[in-house]
């Protein structure tokens, strides 16, 4: 009988990562679920979970994430998920400043848009620092830590007599606050099972998603009311609050193995290193070199040109299109962006709770889980009403009366914002599947490939606008998203069982 292992592993001492969690192929069980499994085994997991049909199999330990009750595992999310929300919330939260950062430091409103494009491209690299750590010491600490720094580096932005030391600040709050934009995905994998992922994957994304909207809808308020320097100060008072509700209700997802010491002593209690494999250079790239994984690859760079235009486009360059154009106040600005946060909600529901229906659903149809390929399919829709929305809200901006606001762009995002959720979502939840040994390099791959291209993008976008003009260039759009996504999807979805293959 073979044994069965609680998850993750350790990574070896050859440097190889060890499964996040053992398939029940792996683990030679037959089709009837836990036919393999000690009697004692099987009435533990009825007694937890009412089933044995699990994927992946849990251990006998109730440190094991798996065996959380469903509001521990919520809690934990919803933190894990808020803290991710937190990189772009932060990154975009000067966007409606942008005009007083211009007057009280003396810059241009290029260089205060910096401020922005400097994190976005910070909040990618980053997490290949954080990601080694987290594997040897435990989610729970980095993010402690990250939260801890990041409110410091927070009050050092508000207290910032001239630009370059902000922007210097800006830099170190991004490093200190991006763990969870990436990690995220792991304490996913770590938490819960295989038919409930998407679901819960993507509250993680849709929160990631709807940081760059919300940041500059609420702090447009305060910048108008109470200055924007306020912006930091908010930060760094979310950051702690934040961090003392980490300390009480997030534990550690990060499974090693049964031990003697209790589970609450482990989960909330344990800030050394869990694991004692040594560090290596290569852990550090390691997540880079996921380029020569066609699947992950593909979905990643598909995933990102959508995000670029649907979510990148449509927040930094709101202030140049439509504050201009229609003479915005602070506060008017930050409403602009209600369209991106309605569309990226009702997007979830599609690429989350529906993404998982539609699997389960295919499962029972056909008596066994079907190809993670299967899940491709919802993505064409979500690229379809991208290209949609950047239609309707490049063509109406153009087209609208100077100084005469008028919704019609806004919808336009929001058309584009639900289309990006469901993409995020399916193609992140595709990628995890089709790679699941290494789930948190997938989720620092992906972010890595988003945010490069988003802190690439607002510096071509205006070249674009003034080229073409603001309505043609939604025939770039469409163009770039076609061939970057939509194709290599549809190729993906002929040759991503063959490609899997291959990397197994």
């Amino acid at each position: 009988m073979p044994s069965i292992q609680p998850t993750p592993y350790p990574e070896d001492a050859s440097g190889k990562s060890q499964p996040d969690y053992i398939e029940k192929t792996e683990l030679g069980l037959s089709d009837e679920p836990g036919s393999t499994l000690s009697q004692q085994h099987k009435t533990y997991l009825l007694q937890r979970h009412g089933t044995l049909d699990l994927d992946p199999v849990p251990s006998m330990d109730p440190a094991d994430p798996y065996n959380w009750p469903l509001f521990k595992k919520i809690m934990n999310l919803l933190l894990v998920a808020f803290h991710a929300c937190m990189g772009t919330f932060t990154a975009a939260a000067v966007i409606p400043a942008y005009e007083d950062i211009v007057a009280d430091l003396g810059v241009s409103l290029q260089r205060a848009s910096y401020l922005t494009s400097l994190q976005i491209a910070i909040l990618g690299g980053a997490p290949l620092f954080w990601k080694p750590l987290s594997h040897r010491f435990g989610r729970r600490p980095v993010f402690l830590l990250s939260l801890l720094l990041s409110c410091v580096c927070n009050i050092g932005c508000a207290k910032s007599p001239d630009y370059a030391s902000m922007a210097a600040c800006r830099a170190l709050v991004a490093f200190f606050i991006s763990p969870a934009m990436a990690i995220g995905s792991a304490v996913v994998t770590e938490t819960f099972f295989r038919r409930e992922r998407a679901k819960y994957m993507g509250i993680w994304a849709v929160m990631v998603t709807l940081g760059v909207p919300i940041g500059p809808l609420i702090f447009g308020f305060v910048t108008q009311r109470v200055g924007y320097r306020w912006i930091y100060w908010t930060l760094a008072i979310t950051n702690g609050v934040e961090l003392i509700l980490y300390i009480f209700f997030g534990p550690e997802t990060r499974y090693i193995g049964a031990e003697t010491t209790s589970a609450f002593r482990r989960e909330y209690l344990t800030l050394k290193r869990i694991d004692p494999s040594p560090f290596r250079i290569s852990e550090f790239y390691h997540p880079l070199t996921l380029i020569t994984n066609i699947p992950v690859s593909i979905a990643a760079a598909s995933y990102a040109m959508v995000f670029l235009f649907a979510s990148v486009m449509n927040s930094v360059e709101v202030p140049q299109l439509l504050q201009v154009k229609f003479g915005l106040n602070a506060e008017q600005l930050g409403l602009q962006f209600l369209g991106l946060i309605i569309g990226s909600l009702l997007g979830e529901q599609l690429g989350g709770v529906l993404s998982d229906t539609w699997m389960n659903i295919r499962a029972k149809r056909i008596g066994h889980r079907p190809e993670p390929e299967y899940r491709l399919w919802l993505s064409y829709i979500g690229y379809l009403l991208t290209i949609a929305g950047m239609v309707v809200f490049l063509v109406c901006t153009e087209n609208a009366t100077e100084g005469k606001w008028t919704v019609s762009p806004v919808i336009g995002t929001g058309i584009a914002a639900f289309g990006n959720q469901v993409v995020t979502t399916v193609l992140i939840t595709y990628a995890v599947d089709t790679y699941p040994v290494d789930a948190g390099s997938v989720g620092v791959f992906i972010n890595f490939v988003r945010s490069t291209w988003g802190f690439i993008g607002p510096f071509w976008f205006p070249d674009m606008f003034d080229s073409v003009g603001i309505a043609n260039s939604s025939g770039v759009v469409t163009a770039l998203i076609m061939g970057a996504s939509f194709i290599p999807t549809v190729v993906l979805q002929w040759q991503g069982r063959k490609w899997r293959k291959d990397v197994s």
